[in-house]
């Protein structure tokens, strides 16, 4: 059907609001907020902590004693007294100076995670800010106003200081923003455009907007939901690769995984199970007449490869469970009324599990083109034309989709070097351990775009060879795979123009298409 014909709306469904309160905010809200683009509003219980610890605040600043970040410089400069006449300024300064960031921009989503999650720390009432910070933040959100953060700047402690940054000096009304449409437009205008004022900071309130993990944290949680969808992609390309070089699911089999207790590695093989179930292809070589003895590795250790990387994802979500439950700030306000200084704006928690986690999906990413490899090369392929091609030396097939795999599996050997080891020391060695957490992010965010591009062309190329393999049939559940990549590829045949192919895999894997078609058969992964 043309769009021409399209008479009427399409209903839009907003999100829910995500209500902002005294306890963390999940997972789920961060999503919500940084790719459904929901509204943010806060909790009345909320309000009443931030004016009650905006009031100790005012009451240190009115003292003569020095209180760090109240009443004093930063970092190095923390032994000046300021005068209460200058700290509008010294707030104002801080947030200009800090925005130092340079580079490309920011996705839109990590902003907003970013944001939300700095609005849940302010909204515990540990930072000392008054409520119309806290408000301000919300509304920007709500208004899909989302301020121009660059990749390069934070080193991770104290927190993201120039990300925060950015999105602070948006708050004044300076910087620039893309507004809800996405027009890069100086914040003043956007605010104006959205019916908001310019955020005129006090005492404290510049530092409690900087000081914080939340780029790195709001990344990891984006990350860990885009990789429990490809962790399970990546068990039925595997299941496709097995059907595709005559592989057994015998070794599969939930008795064997017992013997060596690893949660993931039992989900996987227990997908793997489902996954094949029905396979014509796996039953027609089962007998004890198959010559084919054991299977590679890359097949035979599926599960315990992409367990492996569930284990860890597990470990890489308890850890952004508890961070979530954080209110990240120096000083902060105690609950019974102090205002101390602390440590808890270091990165490493979160750095570290960043680092394991792109580990986890390099090795990922190998194995699936170890199995793409073996299935384009007669020698390993128990029967398919070299490179799965149709005339083979005339044509090349998918000799060189293998080659863009290997490209991609280098680069995430390469990002699979830990940032959190690589500290830098700052501000006249004040700052003199950093976690490099922000570096972590972005390499992770990195990597699972390749682990995208790495699976979809395993299962592009096996389902091409699932064809080859005719009149033998895959399993319901592959063959549902396979079938929906053939609504946009089309089967085996002469050399075509491969990239706009694997393009399209891609966009099917991104978007859970691929996913969704095996489950449709199998039920649930896990």
């Amino acid at each position: 059907m043309s769009t021409a014909a399209i008479t009427t709306s399409p209903v839009r469904t907003d999100p829910p609001t995500v209500v902002v309160g005294l306890g963390p905010v999940s997972a789920s809200d961060v999503l919500a907020v940084a790719r459904a683009g929901a509204a943010v509003r806060l909790s009345q219980e909320s309000r009443d902590a931030m004016s009650a610890s905006r009031q100790r605040i005012e009451d240190l600043a009115n003292s003569a004693d020095p209180v760090y970040g109240v009443s004093t410089g930063f970092g190095a400069l923390a032994t000046r007294h300021i005068p209460p006449t200058l700290r509008a300024q010294l707030q104002s300064s801080l947030i200009r100076s800090h925005a130092a960031g340079s580079g490309p921009e920011v996705e839109r989503e990590v902003v907003r995670a970013l944001m939300l999650l700095r609005l849940s720390t302010l909204a515990t009432g540990r930072t000392g800010v008054r409520v119309e910070v806290a408000e301000a933040y919300a509304a920007m959100l709500s208004a899909g106003i989302t301020p121009v953060v660059h990749e390069y700047g934070s080193l991770g402690c104290s927190g993201d200081l120039a990300p925060l940054a950015h999105v602070a000096l948006a708050l004044t009304g300076e910087g620039a923003v893309r507004d809800h449409s996405g027009r890069h437009i100086p914040a003043a205008q956007a605010l104006e455009a959205a019916g908001l004022r310019p955020l005129h900071l006090r005492e404290k309130e510049g530092l409690a907007l900087i000081n914080g993990t939340d780029g790195m944290l709001g990344q990891l949680v984006l990350a860990l939901d885009d990789l429990d969808a490809l962790v399970r992609l990546a068990d039925i390309a595997a299941a496709m690769s097995v059907e595709a070089l005559l592989g057994t699911d015998r070794v599969f089999a939930a008795d064997l995984q017992a013997l060596r207790p690893h949660p993931g590695q039992a989900a996987s093989a227990a997908n793997m199970l489902a996954l094949l179930a029905g396979s014509g292809i796996v039953a027609s070589h089962r007998a004890d007449t198959c010559a084919i003895v054991q299977d590679a590795y890359s097949l035979r250790c599926a599960p315990q490869v992409a367990g492996a990387v569930r284990d860890t994802l597990t470990h890489a979500r308890s850890v952004a469970e508890r961070e979530l439950a954080s209110a990240v700030d120096n000083p902060v306000v105690t609950l019974d009324g102090r205002v101390e200084s602390n440590g808890n704006f270091h990165g490493a928690p979160v750095a570290y599990v960043l680092d394991f986690t792109a580990i986890a999906v390099a090795d990922l990413a190998g194995i699936s083109e170890r199995r793409t490899d073996r299935m384009l090369d007669p020698a390993r392929s128990h029967g398919l034309p070299a490179f799965l091609a149709d005339d083979p030396g005339v044509d090349s097939g998918h000799m060189i989709a293998q080659y863009t795999q290997a490209a991609i599996v280098s680069e995430l050997k390469r990002l699979a070097v830990p940032a959190g080891v690589d500290s830098i020391p700052s501000s006249a060695m004040q700052e003199d351990h950093v976690s490099m957490g922000w570096a972590a992010a972005r390499k992770l965010r990195r990597a699972v775009d390749g682990l995208t591009r790495v699976l979809a062309i395993e299962v592009l190329t096996a389902a091409r060879a699932l064809d080859l393999r005719a009149p033998l049939q895959p399993a319901p559940a592959t063959a549902a795979v396979r079938d929906l990549i053939r609504t946009r590829v089309p089967g085996p045949g002469p050399d075509r123009f491969l990239s706009p192919e694997i393009e399209q895999t891609v966009e099917l894997a991104a978007a859970g298409d691929l996913l969704a078609a095996a489950q449709s058969v199998s039920g649930e992964l896990q």
